[in-house]
């Protein structure tokens, strides 16, 4: 095998481990996923992005050029193209991770059952993610209770008994059940009195 098709294969198989990399963080970002598997691996931008660029060059490294005037098209070609990508890979992991905590509280019973919500937007506006952790450590996982932005009125969400979480929006009360397990039970809905 030549040392072009050594590279070629080195970069398709790096860009295949980026990408299962990935794969772990993006099926622990769904309900019910591990917490710490999806703040360390659910970063598509970074790893999407490695696995394409990687893919690009491999499939760049697999040409072969014989004139000078061709390699140096191709560079000129391709660079403004790695160059955006860095930039775009740098900024997405320097100021993507925004999410910001806005308040932790655990269920007054269980210490291992917390209400967490966080700001999520990439702008000044506030938009709230509201979610449940349950279990601690590498055990722990999440489940979405609902987004919400400015717009939608989030006044506040809170435990309301044992194992009953409530959020307050400006139009409706919704009531979450939690199980023993930590496992989350679907809202009743009731219109909130204006």
């Amino acid at each position: 095998m030549t040392r072009r098709r050594q590279v070629v294969w080195w970069l398709r198989g790096a860009a295949l481990a980026a990408f299962l990399v990935y794969l772990p963080g993006y099926v622990s970002s769904r309900q019910g996923g591990l917490v710490e598997v999806e703040r360390w691996l659910n970063h598509p931008v970074l790893l999407l992005g490695t696995a394409v660029t990687l893919a690009v060059a491999s499939a760049v490294a697999q040409f072969e050029f014989r004139t000078r005037w061709a390699q140096i098209g191709c560079a000129a070609a391709l660079s403004p193209l790695l160059f955006i990508g860095a930039v775009i890979g740098i900024l997405a992991y320097l100021f993507g991770g925004g999410a910001r905590p806005v308040d932790r509280t655990p269920d007054p019973n269980r210490s291992d059952h917390v209400l967490s919500i966080t700001d999520i937007a990439f702008s000044i506006d506030p938009v709230y993610r509201v979610e449940l952790v349950s279990g601690t450590g590498w055990s722990a996982r999440h489940w979405e209770l609902g987004t919400w932005d400015e717009g939608d009125g989030l006044l506040k969400a809170e435990w309301s008994g044992p194992g009953r979480i409530t959020v307050t929006l400006q139009r409706e009360i919704k009531v979450f059940t939690v199980d023993e397990d930590g496992t989350l039970g679907g809202p009743s809905v009731t219109p909130r009195p204006q």
